[in-house]
């Protein structure tokens, strides 16, 4: 079982590192991270992590994993990667995604007429590729399997471990990792955190998902040439 996480900078590392932390716990998985080159990446905040293998090398995966974060608008139009994960999509038992990973999926053009999940903040900008936004934490169509805004990545994770391994493997990686969340806060989604948090958080982000919602249209015209 050889599973990879196509890793990017100014990528939010939580989307890859925590289905990492499940999937290599895995019996008989192969944890790959695949970045453009063997360069290092600097995530998001200044995380740094170092590539196992490149594009080009990458050998076939069972199952593809495109985490999210702002490193993604650079890749809505970069044919390499795009690419990439077009190649992969057409042999990987699993194809999936972590928060606006899905926007990666749907610029390969990977997502039309597909139920997808995405951080809520971007969860819109899917329709632009024909998919149909879902609201779920984890949303299974087929082989497809897309995860919500950063933390669903775990919960991802061990849904994954399930399918490949059985439910009674992930139970002990849960437990292992002693995933049993219980946060400070209700505020974990717009509807928890209530008008005044979400309003701030969208004023903060506003240039920025501009900015995004601009390349996501240019990625989907170039999809209808």
């Amino acid at each position: 079982m050889k599973i990879g996480l196509l890793i990017f900078d100014e990528m939010t590392q939580l989307d890859a590192t925590g289905p990492y932390e499940v999937f290599a716990r895995i019996p008989g998985a192969t944890v790959l991270l695949v970045a453009r080159s063997r360069q290092p990446v600097r995530a998001q905040f200044g995380l740094t992590l170092v590539p196992d293998t490149d594009l080009k090398h990458c050998p076939k995966l069972d199952v593809l994993c495109v985490p999210g974060g702002s490193g993604v608008n650079a890749l809505l139009l970069d044919d390499a990667v795009l690419g990439f994960v077009r190649k992969q999509a057409k042999t990987v038992r699993y194809l999936t995604s972590v928060c606006t990973g899905s926007l990666v999926l749907g610029a390969a053009g990977l997502l039309q007429g597909k139920r997808a999940a995405c951080h809520w903040l971007s969860l819109h900008l899917l329709a632009a590729f024909g998919a149909k936004p879902s609201r779920r934490r984890i949303e299974r169509q087929g082989r497809l399997i897309t995860a919500g805004g950063v933390t669903s990545g775990i919960d991802f994770g061990l849904e994954i471990a399930a399918l490949v391994a059985g439910p009674a493997a992930a139970r002990r990686i849960q437990l292992m990792i002693q995933y049993d969340p219980r946060p400070p806060f209700r505020a974990g989604s717009p509807r928890q955190a209530g008008q005044a948090v979400t309003h701030a958080v969208i004023s903060h982000q506003r240039n920025f998902q501009a900015e995004r919602a601009a390349l996501v249209v240019l990625a989907a015209n170039r999809l209808e040439r």
